[in-house]
């Protein structure tokens, strides 16, 4: 793929689509952290708050943790890779 040459939104998505599943997510990841959509001070507020809720969660037995390793293999069957 030649990147010097113009490409329209669709053109860049349909080759971005091409790529593996890991490679999207971090392409994914990385366009998202470009956005400056809200300042470090209220991202880092907005971490602790969902960070809060889901110890609450647990402490409350609302939810059940699940072991990371497992959680990465459920999601890997999911998506199927």
């Amino acid at each position: 793929m030649i990147l010097s040459m113009a490409f329209t939104l669709d053109q860049l998505a349909e080759e971005a689509l091409k790529l593996p599943a890991e490679s999207r997510a971090l392409l994914a990841d990385r366009l998202v952290e470009s956005l400056d959509f809200a300042e470090p001070d209220d991202i880092q507020r907005l971490w602790v708050a969902e960070a809060t809720q889901r110890r609450d969660e647990i402490a409350s037995g609302k939810v059940s943790p699940i072991d990371g390793e497992h959680a990465l293999a459920e999601v890997r069957r999911a998506i199927g890779s």
